[in-house]
């Protein structure tokens, strides 16, 4: 029987220049298919690297947030490329991704928020914090199943987005901190989640 030719030979493309082709194109494959790359925690996506406003990330853990006998939310941290080591409260870009599995009310994301920040500065930082967090504290909107909210530092500014749309943005460095700190300083809300977001389980 006879073989059809290869397409690129069917079109007189010699077969040297077909083989050259052929390998460069199997060398860029894996490299598109590593740039959208994701990792599932409970059936939820997270890209290994993402980039906005020009600011690349990388991933470096993710894990799942349990509150008693309740599966609260999952998330991911990520980090600028040049940071090799996870430095969440540093001057470093990084954000952190939560996805809810759960209804969250607006009022409840505050001032569970006021409080765990109070709890990890003390009263003294925390009086000097307050306005800007009064301020963060007031874009926060109620969430539903699958709503999704991403805090960014990018090395000038805070960001903080629910499924993408900016809520609120800051050029506080120490609110930055006291946020990330919530969930990845050194008292966190659980050293299970903190470790698994820092890659360390």
């Amino acid at each position: 029987m006879h073989r059809p030719a290869h397409p690129a030979l069917a079109r007189g493309i010699p077969a040297p220049l077909a083989a050259l082709l052929l390998a460069l194109l199997l060398t860029w494959l894996p490299l598109r298919a590593d740039a959208t790359q994701t990792v599932e925690v409970r059936g939820v996506q997270f890209a290994t690297a993402l980039e906005e406003s020009g600011q690349a990330y990388h991933l470096i853990g993710h894990g799942l947030f349990r509150y008693m006998i309740w599966t609260a939310y999952v998330g991911a941290y990520y980090q600028a490329p040049e940071a090799l080591e996870p430095a969440p409260l540093s001057a470093v870009p990084r954000r952190l991704e939560l996805e809810y599995f759960h209804a969250i009310a607006a009022d409840d994301f505050a001032a569970a928020t006021r409080d765990s920040v109070r709890e990890r500065l003390g009263d003294a930082a925390y009086g000097e914090l307050l306005p800007a967090l009064n301020a963060f504290n007031r874009a926060y909107r109620s969430v539903e199943p699958g709503d999704r909210y991403a805090l960014t530092w990018d090395g000038e500014a805070l960001r903080l987005a629910l499924n993408g749309e900016t809520l609120h943005t800051s050029d506080d460095p120490a609110l930055a901190n006291a946020l990330f700190g919530i969930w990845l300083g050194d008292r966190p809300l659980r050293d299970d989640f903190r470790d698994a977001l820092l890659g360390r389980r």
